[in-house]
């Protein structure tokens, strides 16, 4: 079979990302380019004799080479062997979106033309001349409506017709330029592409003899312009644009009453629209954690009723040792239970943000929020990866994907960490109702700390670091649409399976290390003994000005690293387990188990439908006598003060591996174990303060 190589492109908020789905299906391979954070997509698509390899290239507006996104477009087209060029625009936005399309043809590859949207077009009375447009470029063109999954069989036909007759794009400019392209091709004695041409004419060979008579050639072209180079270019590409969306764009009639602006009028409102956003980002995180718990407790619930005994009574029958049994039960299900059950929250909040994004309101909050963010010397787009944090500081550090800037991304990041989860809370809301009578003031103001460390290190970075002006950033509002089921699901699985794929892996591992540590040497009876308490005894030095020198209490933040909540099992664990039980034989009615084990997962979809229609967040509210054995002992062993330094270095001190696998993904391992050693330092000096001032005043 041949292949052929496919560079699909277009503007932010076009529908190519729905394209490529609907196209690829599951086959969709996700990951990053080499060296940058910007997201790749790709997929091999065999249909009639040809397997069609498609590399998603990002959404960007020109290709001028400001951010990392145009890096790397301008590279891949540039450097990679491209059959087809496969170029998307909004047709309701054609001239807008056609600036790009004019750099495309510059490469002069064989091209095809994807006008999605096209009923939304249609409704407000645009029409495209398909077949004159076709005939002007020599290009092929298909109409779509990729949300709707309209005219996609015609796309891969297209790209199969255009390569296999070498459709070469028609572009010409003003024949003093292309009297100028003329002069450059005799002077290099080859042929060259105009976008060849305009790169050597901007930026020269390098080679100065060459160069000498290359800029006669630019010279005589801003003397005739009375412009400089850059601009003539720009204009001639706006002037091509316009004029081709003069000729086959017709307008028959327009709608009286836009919904999209009815909608704009209440949403990007200074006032009613800030209103509006809290209560969607309210609703958002209600769902996610609402409907995601119980599914989340029934996976949990699954692992350890089910799973576990099965492996237990398993490796008893085949005479396995304790320690063998333990490793699996503990260090393998444990890690791997972990994962899966972050699954739902991940895939929850993934497909409400997609909606969010695909419907068109998720870049009308980046608008919403830039005066206030640009007062912090941050910009709008910023702030929804930051709000997701407070939801799970893992799908908000993936999200900063869609920041183009490569600066503004590693400062979010960095900032994202700092926001505190609702893992966080369950510690908080455990220490703050054990030792303060107004455990909600507590609560609130180490949120109100992370936000202030969170917006202190974003400041560090600017002054530091990342020293210039502020990046400003324009976006395209794309009409309000409604996605359909099978594009969001399809978008959130891919953003799902790569988190499980790519942060699991990291995850298991260090559940494995940690179980090691606290199961560690051979034969210890007590977890006194364990390297855990070791290194907890070690830590006890550097953790004594904060008011905990108990080894406990320090050594629970070594497994509270895989999830802040499980520092509360591990106090728990190592303040009562004196002699660790060995694993008994649990008798295992597999069938029986299997059909309570579905009874419960039906009960759990159950309440997770009903719990969205309460008013509160339930997924936060913690059963009074959860730990209600732990509270007795915590009370003889922590003190209120030292008790708030302990939740400081929780809330500080970075959030969880999850996170730091997703950072190790987007930053890289330097950038990631510099923040772990940064967010250290941080929360020990805040804590020490903490914990010191308050000695003096009480």
């Amino acid at each position: 079979m041949r292949e052929i190589t496919v560079a699909l492109i277009g503007n932010p908020n076009v529908g190519k990302t729905t394209l490529l789905n609907l196209l690829a299906g599951t086959d969709l391979k996700v990951g990053n380019w080499p060296g940058v954070t910007v997201e790749k997509k790709e997929a091999t698509i065999k249909y009639k004799d040809y397997l069609i390899h498609i590399v998603d290239l990002p959404g960007i507006y020109t290709l001028e080479p400001l951010s990392e996104a145009e890096e790397v477009a301008i590279e891949f087209l540039e450097n990679e062997n491209i059959d087809v060029i496969l170029d998307v625009i909004d047709t309701q936005n054609f001239e807008k979106n056609f600036f790009l399309t004019t750099q495309l043809l510059e490469f002069e590859k064989p091209t095809v033309i994807v006008l999605n949207i096209y009923d939304e077009a249609e409704r407000k009375g645009i029409n495209v001349d398909i077949e004159s447009l076709e005939e002007i470029l020599n290009v092929k063109v298909v109409k779509t409506v990729a949300r709707k999954g309209i005219g996609i069989e015609k796309v891969l036909d297209a790209i199969i017709e255009a390569y296999e007759k070498n459709l070469t794009p028609s572009i010409r400019y003003e024949s003093k330029i292309e009297e100028a392209f003329s002069k450059l091709e005799k002077l290099l004695g080859k042929k060259l592409t105009k976008h060849q041409a305009i790169k050597i004419l901007l930026t020269g060979t390098g080679d100065k003899e060459l160069d000498k008579q290359i800029e006669k050639i630019r010279k005589e072209l801003e003397k005739f312009y009375g412009e400089k180079i850059e601009d003539i270019i720009k204009d001639e590409r706006f002037g091509f644009a316009h004029g081709v969306a003069k000729k086959i764009i017709k307008k028959e009639k327009e709608q009286k009453y836009d919904i999209t602006e009815i909608l704009d009028t209440f949403l990007l409102h200074k006032y009613i629209g800030l209103g509006l956003y809290i209560f969607i980002m309210f609703l958002l995180f209600k769902i996610a954690f609402d409907f995601s718990a119980p599914l989340m407790d029934w996976l949990d619930g699954f692992l350890i009723n089910f799973v576990s005994p099965l492996i237990v009574n398993t490796l008893q029958t085949l005479h396995a040792s304790q320690t063998l049994i333990n490793f699996f039960t503990e260090a393998v299900i444990g890690g791997v239970g972990f994962v899966l059950t972050f699954v739902p929250l991940i895939f929850v909040l993934f497909f409400l943000m997609t909606f969010l994004e695909m419907s068109g309101y998720l870049p009308r909050i980046a608008v919403l929020m830039d005066r206030f963010m640009e007062k912090l010397g941050l910009h709008g787009s910023m702030v929804i990866p930051l709000m997701l944090g407070f939801g799970c500081n893992v799908p908000a550090i993936m999200a900063t994907k869609a920041i183009e800037d490569k600066r503004d991304k590693f400062i979010v990041i960095m900032m994202i960490p700092f926001m505190s989860c609702p893992a966080r809370l369950i510690v908080f809301a455990f220490f703050a109702s054990v030792f303060f009578e107004n455990p909600v003031l507590i609560i609130m103001g180490l949120y109100l700390l992370g936000i202030v460390v969170g917006f202190i290190t974003a400041f560090f970075l600017k002054k530091t670091v990342f020293k210039g002006n502020l990046t400003h950033f324009a976006l395209e509002l794309p009409p309000y649409r409604i996605p359909t089921l099978k594009a969001l699901i399809s978008v959130t699985w891919i953003h799902t399976k790569g988190f499980i794929y790519r942060a699991g892996t990291i995850i298991f591992a260090i559940s494995i290390v940690v179980w090691g540590l606290l199961n560690l040497p051979l034969g210890i009876k007590d977890q006194s003994q364990s390297y855990a308490a070791k290194i907890g005894q070690t830590l006890v030095p550097i953790f004594e000005p904060l008011g905990i020198n108990d080894w406990r209490a320090t050594a629970s933040l070594i497994p509270a690293f895989l999830a802040r909540e499980i520092a509360l099992s591990s106090l728990g664990t190592m303040y009562y387990a004196e002699i660790k039980e060995e694993t008994q034989t649990v008798p295992l009615d597999i069938k029986e188990q299997l059909i309570d084990q579905t009874k419960n997962l039906f009960i759990s979809l159950k309440k997770a439908f009903l719990s969205i229609f309460s008013l509160k967040i339930k997924a936060f509210e913690i059963a009074k006598d959860e730990f209600e054995t732990l509270r007795k002992v915590i009370k003889n062993h922590f003190t209120p003060l030292s008790a708030l330094s302990y939740m400081i270095l929780l809330l500080i001190y970075t959030s969880c591996i999850a996170t730091v696998a997703v950072m190790m993904q987007e930053l890289g391992k330097k950038y990631a174990l510099l923040f772990l050693l940064y967010s250290f330092v941080l929360a020990w000096i805040i804590a020490f303060t903490v914990y010191n001032a308050g000695k003096i005043i009480m």
